[in-house]
């Protein structure tokens, strides 16, 4: 894939976007093409502050939220490539807590009727989601609610990394370690193993091991108050008035004691792009090299089974034309594949919940980077809303940029 951008078609996609501001359906957006060694096009609409009348800057700071996960999923393979950590690891090694698990016998009945794991859970489980770990907000039944009741919010916990992890031991696992793909906070734990085999707190290992080599210098898992003008806010639709509306969640001004390696960065359009380059570029970007090739390449090949796939997340059949590796979904028929929007065979990212979203294609040498701060209601039925919106102009959206970015390229 040789051909060159048709300018009409990428200066079209602005004015797209913009008409969904305008219609009221999101708040704005901060848009990155990257392609061959260049950005190709940055787009800067609407606003980080609705109230303050703040508009969108390349340089806005947003909630990334599971978009953490590939970067945690990296730290993890780094200590892979040292012989610190192997995939086949049962987890116990560094985190006793999770001996002896029980498995429900129904993934949405009753908490006392479980049985006992088949086997501990690897390393391996937990970049695939095949744990049998939950989130609340993907279980359904009284796992749900328990999830709810030890652990407090998926994001803003107030538990220390410790006493988090030996509430999550103690509730009994929804499937059996390595049955199926179930989302969850898996890269929570991974993230926390990382920290204990490092020695230090995970947003320390990740600065010294990504963000600080890369130069990442506006992601972290706080804001400290000299950035904090930069950060976008949270709105959402309300479902009575069907009018945007703010909603509180509060950066966290220093780094946090819980730092979330599922889903609690922040970042911005360039910093996020020298991640997304990194792992296009097999692991080096700008001379700087924190994996080996093998190693990504491990990485974003798929490790599902049909059988697995053939299981509906989060109650739509996500995984028609695509897998999911090690911290990242890829997409492996562009044919079939719908949920993520458009892209070559290859092509690996991973969304988050707050409507941010990035794809690296290396058929086409391009990464592209969706960046919006939309909060949903996150419930079993939520997938079709995570990287979009609540009415038909959010939830167009990002389809819309992805469909318009392939157009102008000719594909």
């Amino acid at each position: 894939m040789d051909g060159d951008f048709s300018a009409s078609g990428m200066e079209a996609i602005g004015p797209a976007l913009q008409g969904v501001v305008d219609s009221g359906d999101l708040s704005g957006f901060v848009t990155l093409v990257w392609r061959k060694g260049e950005v190709v096009q940055v787009d800067t609409i609407g606003r980080r502050d609705i109230g303050g009348d703040k508009p969108m800057t390349r340089d806005t700071i947003f909630r990334i939220a599971s978009m953490t996960k590939p970067i945690t999923s990296v730290a993890a393979l780094m200590l892979l490539e040292e012989g610190r950590l192997q995939l086949e690891d049962p987890i116990t090694r560094w985190a006793p807590e999770f001996s002896d698990m029980r498995v429900l016998k129904a993934a949405d009945g009753p908490l006392d009727q479980t049985v006992p794991a088949s086997r501990e859970i690897t390393i391996e489980d937990l970049m695939t989601h095949r744990a049998g770990l939950a989130y609340g907000f993907t279980s359904v039944g009284p796992i749900a609610q328990a999830h709810e009741k030890a652990l407090g919010p998926a994001l803003g916990t107030p538990l220390t990394p410790d006493e988090w992890m030996k509430r999550l031991s103690e509730l009994p696992l929804s499937y059996q370690p390595g049955a199926r793909f179930h989302y969850s906070h898996a890269t929570d734990v991974l993230g926390f193993i990382v920290a204990r085999i490092e020695g230090k707190p995970l947003d320390q290992v990740l600065q010294d091991r990504i963000f600080g080599p890369l130069g990442m210098t506006d992601t972290a898992f706080h804001v400290p108050p000299e950035k904090l003008d930069r950060g976008a806010k949270l709105y959402r639709i309300n479902p009575k008035t069907d009018a945007m509306e703010e909603v509180p969640f509060p950066y966290h001004p220093a780094p946090p004691v819980f730092a979330a390696g599922g889903g609690g960065l922040v970042s911005t359009a360039d910093d996020y792009l020298k991640f997304a380059r990194l792992m296009l570029g097999k692991g080096e970007v700008d001379g700087v090299r924190l994996l080996k090739t093998a190693t990504v390449e491990m990485m974003t090949a798929d490790r599902l089974t049909d059988a697995q796939k053939a299981i509906p997340f989060m109650g739509i059949p996500f995984w028609l034309g695509q897998g999911f590796g090690l911290g990242v979904s890829v997409i492996t028929d562009p044919v079939k594949q719908a949920w993520m929007g458009a892209g070559n065979a290859g092509a690996f990212g991973w969304p988050g919940a707050f409507g941010t979203w990035w794809q690296a294609d290396p058929q086409a040498d391009m990464v592209l980077i969706y960046l919006i701060q939309n909060s949903i209601e996150l419930g079993p039925e939520a997938a079709a809303q995570l990287a979009t919106g609540q009415r038909m102009g959010g939830r167009a959206a990002l389809p819309v940029f992805q469909k318009m970015v392939y157009g102008a390229l000719g594909s």
